[in-house]
């Protein structure tokens, strides 16, 4: 199992390193979901805009999934059989990340949005989202999108023989 968790840290810090090292990319993407953000929670954008800026704000958010797989699959290999024995020799890994994962979304959303903006008074939460949304999608957002590029990165391009069997 010490074997299944360490590939299953792999990815995590393979998607922090990423993360750092194409932090002028992803944050300048992730800037337009975060002003959109910030201005349709904090109520300062007319309701005709909040439709387009949502469409915008999707078209964003694909165009960086696009360019962070075209970075981190770039001079990869990735093939089904690969996937195929990786599910099959290291499940284990899979549900750990799937837990690492459930850990990160419990602190980031449930903690920071519903358990902290309750506890602010109802005249504060609306700017406190806000400005949580805009910080959120620059950090968390896109740090779960790469870490979700990195586990099919793993899963897809992991020879079987490179990696230790449980």
């Amino acid at each position: 199992m010490r074997a299944e968790l360490g590939l299953a840290l792999r990815v995590p810090r393979w998607a922090w390193r990423f993360y750092l090292r194409h932090l002028p990319l992803v944050a300048g993407l992730s800037l337009i979901p975060s002003l959109q953000r910030l201005l349709v929670v904090g109520g300062e954008m007319p309701g005709g805009l909040v439709v387009a800026s949502e469409v915008l704000v999707g078209l964003v958010r694909l165009g960086l999934v696009a360019v962070v797989a075209w970075l981190a699959f770039r001079g990869q290999r990735p093939r089904m059989a690969n996937a195929s024995a990786f599910f099959r020799d290291h499940w284990r890994s899979l549900v750990l990340q799937g837990v690492l994962l459930s850990v990160a979304f419990a602190v980031f959303d449930v903690v920071a949005e519903r358990v902290v903006g309750g506890l602010l008074p109802e005249s504060a939460r609306q700017g406190y989202l806000a400005w949580l949304l805009f910080l959120k999608n620059p950090t968390i957002i896109a740090l779960t999108f790469i870490w979700w590029i990195g586990l099919a990165r793993q899963v897809l391009c992991t020879e079987p023989e490179r990696v230790p069997a449980s």
